[in-house]
């Protein structure tokens, strides 16, 4: 076996030694000789001269081997000759079981590493050892210095099996000689090292007996069993006087094929005591001189656990040590007598003639009869070794020190020179006494994911009591990651506040919880809570952490128990192993005890390689916070007094929404840690498109890199941002300042560059995502206040927000006014900034519209700018070693994204690479995704599956590997991005611009939707479990989210622009086709068929979009915009058929397009139902949508020949058709089926618009006022003048003189009338209303006048509707206000009359019947002199009630979609007169519609000296942040539009009183003087 040069001589096997002893030129009849005595590798090192003279070795020979085995010696304790190779364990395998026939024990080769411990380990059972831990990726401490590699059992942890190739087993250690650990165990099928000969005596031989038959057997033949052959070990040993053990219960040489030699199986164990009594046979089997002797000698059996993962049956492994001593041996020879059982006396029988045993090699052998002299004479001879081996000097030696602490900085940074953010670390514990407690500060400072506490009292005096002191935790137990609600896992992680606080989860109840979950047993908690410790670990293994961004840490504070054990199990199956586990612990006894359990599923030595033990915890803390980027003294806030104040770890996370900018920002990190090469670095990647960061500020502020280019929109925004501290701008106490940019051009560097440039005078932060609103504004106010003695003066702080949504952005300035709003605000400046900072493609446009609180940041550079950027670009140049790719962002902002430059940059980017690579196709997703979808990336672990790459386990050489395998252009063009909140890497293209050209110069002949589909083909993106929510969203975008103009897009579209963009360049078909794969491949969205829907009626294909609508209804049945959806399919499939009508149209024809509306019509009203039940919207298309069809739908009827019109122009017949049970014969039958929808078409067209018009009563819109030609965009910019029109066209086909004068009175003569009053704009509030913004003076008076003509002189006597009395009252308050000289105008006190219906009827009123009692019941300067208690429960009642129905309107709606709208004001004359319409304000204003609505918005309308006139101040009173007005006997309360405009304390104010459907509400509130 020529392989043995490639082993360590400890592998060696003896065909191995007898190679080499050929090679070295020993005969080959002595190396025959040491072939037959079993001269293995571990033996070769340690043979005498006296052993090889009696084998008749001659003195020449026994010189040339003895010089060539010290040469092989040396040779062996260099690095690179301990490297292991696998096969040739295998190989060495088949020879043991080749010779094991011959009935002779062959040792199979141990494993070698480098052996730390010298001498000592020469007295442990293993003739290998391993260095206590590994580096990365099993790299040993030698490499990390710049040594050659030393292999450690990172990469030899097991061996194959031979005769069961598929099976690995791994290697164990025995336990240690004489030791009965309690700790100590054996795992089931590990490998013990093979049998061994004798050594130096001390170090014990070891025999194996797998036991397995006979330990079954009954007591007496067991013990005769065991007796047998424990005597004839003992016997052998001692006489060679070496030390020895047998193991009973591990397999040997001698057994079946499908096992492997000194594999553990473990055996039953019953009774110890018939293994205890069984060596009674001592004094049966030896000779009577030496028993005594023997007694001391052979040590009691000790029993050793095996456990076994996959059954509960308990197992031992029985071991019998045997101990020469030399003084209790000395001169004795141990003959013995072996008990053996007769099964035909059924009795034991000891043999008659003694014999003597010895050992040689692996085997217990008698000694011959014709060396039984020599053997004898001998005895001396090896007395006196005995002796001389126990000698002090022969002593082990006391291990050096090792360097614990490299090892731990290694280990608990990866390879780091010190610990940064860039690493989580899962912490795993148990009790912690209170002297622990004072040296655990490092886990302070450490980057903590969550801890597994296996301490119940931890709440109270263990780690958690003293944790919590310094870090915002929640306390969970473990059932609480079962996720048993089956939560998304973005959902689930928000829900846990997962990277938000310290996730500490109790793992055996806690013992001051009020709850159930106490502290249990071992048993029960493997039984009543092992479960959730897997959906635990399994959860952050698989969904939250990927592999190599976290370490767990097992922290040994106090003894193990076997659930801590349990927890080591889970992570280590899940994590693959141990390269990202480590172990500390002080005490080697808890470690081992915990060892020796955690070796079911790994090695010890691999434990021990990724493990501290002893070093002192105090030592342990002062090491970690020596490895700390920065120092650890407090960061600071400004304060109002101009001082500073420190901010705590605890109370910032608690705040954990904001990212809060401090005043000392950076000045704790430490420079030392900080080298040149690092310092390029982050300067260039900012300069190559990565965000900007703070350390980038500070080390331009340390001018330890260039200056920060700034731009001359910085300087504009902290222009207008004194302004508002200045008090020049602003009286309320939250403002607003826009920044809006051109993607790419640097408004988010501006944004973070004011804060930066502010930190020092005011408290700034950036609002992290999207938290809900009420926890950013708590979080907000916290940050104001905190550490403020007086908040009123508090500083202001400037919150950025980054691509805001403008719903989120409105809802959280009204949370921010509201809270403000009572004694907790400066009078003269803002409380709160809020630095609104979005991408846009026309920033100049929104810069216009409101340029005193925006600034548009663009492309394009001013000369300033452009000197800026070239004298910053030639520093770049100068640097030795730069190219200008380094910084290809600046490059081409510089250049101002110019479109031919990015062409140019992009094709001599591109040149030559191949298109048909898997890195290509990388980069044409990426851009596909960052052109279309804004702020898309790809995570790194996404990128590496997608090019087959391994999950590297090292975070630093991950992306170092991942960056490695990339092209040159492929490194050009892309950016790593890194989330902040869990430290996940991803990629983008550095511009979206240059992803825009990047796709389409690789596109090729492949179209985009033909990309597209092979992106939704590479299964691996997409199954992908890290980031994969995340990911799919951005493909979801793809396809489905449109373009928004509040979003800063140009347009607003209606489809994706990716949608778009494949209907314009290629066709719809390829559109359709690319979205229906969509919907397959991602888990058929109901939102897909929803959008394949839309796409089918846009290009008229009703059928088929029928079909999907249909689709995506069964997915969501309950969803109004999927309900709306189907009605347009119906609504756009009836108009397309009317619009393409044709004179040879059938009668079946005219019904399927009846049958078409209908259907429409009724899908309207069910997406109107599942409307109403919705609390997080307010869709209110369905209305809508049906009055558009019931309209068109009364066209086509008033169309059709059996419906003709008479010389007035009306429609009699149809009007009686619809109202009564009369039909026309012509269609008695054919109709059969539509009559009874038909003749319920009045009243459900009459409820919609009757909702419609409430709902437009309620809310302030963002619709554009003026006239729209397209009536489809008319619907959306302007619902008004839509309704007012609608109820034109209703009317028209319901009004007829002819049959009012045929039929005189009765109910539908009274609709037919009341159609008459809805045709003049008097069918509701809104309507009526809308006539006082009508710019014809004299139209509306006169349809006023028209309208109130069609009511009896005497409405009183009349019995009218609640709903025509409302309409009634509502057109006298608006002619009043038209025509306050009209004779028509009924007086106040008639209108009260008529009124009080709505208070005295206990039933429930419409909300405009509410909003009329306020008005008319507020008090009057001539009608209500003398004090009333009962109007002023009619006002209250009438209040109250409003308050409540806006409540129930307004839902859980942004509030820029539920701005109130005040319909009058309080004048100053009396009567109606007093009542004064908005709109007459409105006209008392100069500038545009926008204009004007923001003079409301900051207040300046009240700075009109006209409005003054007009208007009638009402003095009240303000408590505790409350408006109170004087009624007409008591207080009523007003409801403050602005509640920052409340005076703190309690206050004498005025103030304007205005009339909405919310109530009563204050403007302009000012204290009285």
């Amino acid at each position: 076996m020529s392989d043995y040069g490639q082993l360590p001589v400890t592998e060696w096997n003896e065909s191995h030694v007898k190679s080499w002893l050929t090679s070295i030129g020993i005969k080959e009849v002595y190396a025959e000789k040491l072939y037959e005595e079993e001269v293995t590798g571990p033996v070769l090192k340690v043979l005498d001269e006296p052993f090889l003279k009696r084998i008749g070795m001659k003195g020449a020979q026994i010189y040339l081997l003895m010089s060539e085995r010290k040469q092989l010696g040396e040779s062996n304790t260099r690095p690179d000759s301990t490297q292991v190779v696998h096969d040739k364990v295998n190989m060495s395998n088949s020879k043991k079981t080749k010779t094991g026939g011959e009935n002779t024990k062959h040792k199979q080769p141990g494993l070698l590493t480098e052996e730390r411990k010298g001498v000592a380990e020469e007295t442990k059972c293993t003739q290998f050892n391993v260095i206590p831990v590994s580096l990365q990726h099993g790299a040993s401490i030698q490499q990390q210095s710049g040594k050659k590699n030393i292999s450690t059992f990172s990469k030899t942890e097991s061996i194959t099996n031979t005769d069961n190739p598929g099976e690995s087993l791994r290697w164990t250690k025995c336990r240690a000689f004489n030791s009965n650990d309690i700790n100590f165990k054996y795992v089931k099928n590990t490998v013990l090292p093979p049998e061994t000969g004798v050594l130096n005596l001390i170090t014990p031989c070891h025999e194996y007996k797998s036991f397995t038959t006979a330990a079954s057997l009954d007591r007496t033949r067991l013990q005769a069993k065991f007796a047998c052959e424990v005597m004839k070990f003992a016997s052998a040993c001692m006489n060679i006087r070496t030390n020895g053990t047998i193991h009973f219960g591990v397999k040997d040489t001698v057994e079946k094929k499908d096992w492997q030699h000194g594999q553990i199986v473990g055996i039953p164990v019953t009774d110890r005591d018939m293994y205890v009594d069984a060596l009674d046979y001592i004094e049966r089997c030896f000779e009577p001189y030496v028993q005594e002797v023997a007694r001391l000698c052979i040590h009691p059996p000790v029993f050793i656990e095996v456990i076994n993962k996959d059954s509960q049956e308990q197992h031992f492994v029985v071991e019998v040590d045997i101990e020469p001593i030399s003084s209790t041996v000395k001169d004795k020879i141990f003959q013995v007598r072996l008990p053996k059982f007769n099964e035909e006396s059924n009795k034991v029988n000891i043999e008659k003639q003694p014999v003597i045993f010895q050992r040689v090699g692996a085997n217990s052998v008698p000694v011959k009869n014709d060396g039984l002299v020599a053997f004898i004479q001998n005895l001396q001879d090896r007395d006196a070794r005995r002796e001389k081996a126990e000698l002090p000097n022969n002593e082990h030696l006391i291990d050096d020190p090792q360097n614990l602490g490299r090892i731990l900085s290694v280990l608990l940074t990866n390879g780091k020179s010190y610990m940064n953010d860039s690493l989580w670390y899962i912490l795993v514990t148990n009790k912690c006494t209170e002297e622990d407690l004072k040296s655990i500060n490092f886990l302070m400072h450490m980057n903590i994911f969550c801890v597994f506490d296996f301490d119940e009292d931890s709440n109270v005096s263990g780690l958690y009591s003293k944790y919590k002191e310094c870090h915002a935790t929640s306390s969970h137990f473990l059932q609480n990651y079962s996720n048993d609600s089956k939560m998304s896992t973005t959902e689930f992680q928000k829900h846990l506040c997962l990277f938000v606080k310290k996730s500490w989860i109790f793992c055996n109840g806690r013992s001051d919880f009020l709850g159930n979950e106490k502290p249990c047993d071992e048993n029960t908690w493997i039984r009543t809570k092992k479960r959730y410790l897997k959906k635990a670990v399994s959860f952050i293994c698989e969904e939250l952490l990927p592999r190599g961004s976290f370490l767990v840490l097992f922290l040994l504070l106090s003894p193990v128990e076997k659930p801590i054990v349990d927890t080591f199990h889970e992570f280590y199956s899940e994590m693959n192993g141990m390269d990202f586990i480590m172990c500390l612990a002080e005490s080697r006894e808890n470690y081992e005890k915990w060892t020796s359990l955690a070796q079911a599923s790994c090695s010890t030595e691999i434990l021990e390689q990724r493990s501290i033990v002893g070093m002192k915890l105090s030592h342990v803390d002062a090491t970690v916070q020596s490895m700390l980027p920065s120092t650890t003294h407090c960061r600071n806030l400004p304060v109002s007094t101009k001082g500073l104040c420190a901010l705590s770890a605890l109370e910032e996370e608690k705040m954990y929404s904001l990212e809060i900018l401090c005043a000392d920002q950076c000045d704790d990190i430490r420079l030392d840690r900080l080298d040149k090469e690092e310092i390029k670095e982050i300067d260039e990647t900012f300069y190559r498109g990565k965000k900007v960061s703070w350390k980038n500020f500070w080390l331009a502020d340390k001018r330890l890199c260039g200056e920060l280019v700034e731009r001359e929109a910085c300087k504009e925004v902290l222009k207008l941002l004194n302004d508002f501290l200045s008090g020049n701008r602003f009286k309320f106490s939250v403002a607003k300042l826009k920044v809006f940019h051109h993607p790419g051009s640097g408004g988010s560097t501006i944004a973070r560059q004011v804060l930066w440039k502010q930190r020092k005078d005011l408290r700034c932060a950036v609002i992290k995502g999207t938290y809900p609103i009420a926890t950013v504004c708590q979080h907000a106010i916290d940050f104001r206040h905190y550490d403020e003695k007086d908040f009123r003066t508090s500083l202001p702080v400037l919150l950025l927000m980054e691509d805001y949504d403008e719903e989120y952005l409105d809802e959280l300035y009204y949370s921010l006014s509201e809270a403000m709003g009572s004694n907790k605000r400066h009078p003269s400046r803002p409380s709160f900034i809020l630095l609104c900072c979005k991408r846009s493609n026309a920033p100049d446009k929104l810069c216009i519209a409101s340029p005193q609180d925006t600034v548009a940041v663009t492309h394009r550079l001013t000369e300033q700018e452009k000197n800026l950027f070239r004298t910053k670009l030639e520093n770049f140049e100068n640097q030795p070693e730069f190219k200008l790719e380094y910084i290809l962002t600046f490059v081409l902002m510089s250049n101002e994204f110019d479109t031919t430059y990015v062409r140019e940059f992009v094709e001599h980017l591109l040149k030559d690479i191949d298109s048909s690579s898997r890195e290509t196709s990388l980069m044409r997703y990426v851009a596909l995704l960052n052109f279309y979808v804004h702020n898309s990336y790809i995570s790194l672990s996404h990128c590496e599956v997608f090019l087959g790459l391994v999950a590297y386990q090292e975070r630093s050489i991950r992306e170092y590997d991942f960056i490695s395998h990339l092209s040159e252009q492929a490194r050009l063009i892309f950016i790593e991005l890194r989330e902040t909140t869990t430290y996940i890497s991803s990629i983008q293209i550095i511009h979206h611009l240059v992803a825009k050209e990047i796709l389409k110069q690789l596109s090729g002949n492949q179209s985009q939707s033909e990309i597209a589909t092979a992106l939704l083909q590479e299964k691996a993106l997409l199954n992908h479990r890290f980031g994969r929510e995340q990911f799919i969203k951005f493909i979801r975008d793809l396809f489905i989210r449109r373009d928004k103009k509040s979003r800063g897009d140009n347009v607003d579209s209606l489809f994706s622009p990716f949608i778009e963009h494949v209907c314009s360049t290629e066709n719809p078909e390829k559109a359709i086709g690319v979205l229906k794969y969509a919907y397959e491949c991602l888990g058929k969205d109901a939102f897909f068929a929803q959008q394949l829907a839309r796409l089918h009626y846009v290009y008229d294909k009703y059928e088929d979009a029928k079909y999907w609508a249909e689709i995506a209804k069964s997915h969501l049945p309950n969803y109004s915009f999927i309900l709306d959806t189907e009605g347009q399919v119906y609504r756009r499939w009836f108009s397309f058929m009317v619009d393409n009508r044709k004179d040879e149209d059938t009668p079946e024809d005219i019904m399927q397009m009846i049958e078409i509306a209908l259907k429409a019509m009724k899908c309207f009203r069910g997406a109107q139902q599942a409307a109403r039940s919705e609390q997080d919207s307010m869709n209110n298309s369905g209305y809508f949508g049906e009055v558009e069809v019931g309209c068109r739908l009364l066209k086509l009827l008033s169309s059709l020949e059996v419906f003709p019109k008479n010389a007035r122009g009306e429609y009699p017949e149809l009007v009686q058709y619809l109202l009564t049970d009369y039909v026309p014969d012509d269609i008695q039958k054919s109709w059969g089926k539509l009559h009874s929808r038909l003749k319920g078409l009045h009243k459900n067209i009459y409820n919609a618009l009757d909702w419609i018009s409430e709902d437009l009563s309620y809310f302030q819109t963002d619709k554009n006022q003026k006239d729209d030609e397209d009536g489809r965009e008319e619907q959306v910019n302007n619902p008004r003048a839509w309704l007012k029109r609608q109820c034109k066209v209703y009317a028209k086909f319901f009004s007829s003189d002819e049959l009012i004068e045929e039929n005189g009175a009765g109910s539908k003569t009274q609709f037919i009338k009341n159609m008459n009053i809805y045709k003049h704009g008097g069918g509701n509030v809104t309507t009526i209303l809308s006539l006082l913004s009508d710019s014809n003076s004299k139209k509306p008076v006169q349809n006023l006048e028209k309208i109130i003509s069609f009511y009896a002189e005497d409405p009183q006597k009349d019995n009218l509707e609640d709903t025509e009395v409302i309409n009634y009252i509502v057109c006298h308050i608006t002619l009043a206000c038209l025509s306050p000289g009209s004779s028509i105008i009924l007086d106040l006190q008639i209108l009260r009359e008529l009124s009080k219906r709505f208070f005295k009827r206990k039933r429930p009123f419409p909300a405009s019947a509410h909003f009329l009692l306020t008005l008319l019941y507020w008090p009057d300067g001539r009608l209500d002199k003398d004090s009333n208690p009962d109007k002023d429960d009619i006002l209250k009642s009438a209040i109250h009630t409003l308050k409540n129905l806006h409540d129930i309107k307004i839902k859980n709606v942004a509030p820029r979609k539920k701005r109130i709208y005040t319909h009058f004001f309080l004048g100053t004359g009396y009567g109606l007169r007093k009542i004064v319409p908005k709109t007459n304000i409105d006209k008392l204003m100069s500038g545009s519609l926008d204009e004007r609505r923001k003079m409301w918005h900051n207040g300046d309308v009240w700075k009109t000296g006209k409005v003054h006139e007009v208007l009638k101040r009402v003095d009240g009173w303000t408590e505790d942040g409350k408006v109170f007005a004087m009624g007409h006997a008591g207080q009523i309360p007003i409801v403050p539009l602005h509640f920052d405009s409340v005076p703190p304390g309690n206050e004498n104010v005025t103030f304007y009183l205005g009339f909405s459907f919310l109530g009563l509400v204050a403007y302009h509130i000012q204290i009285k003087t």
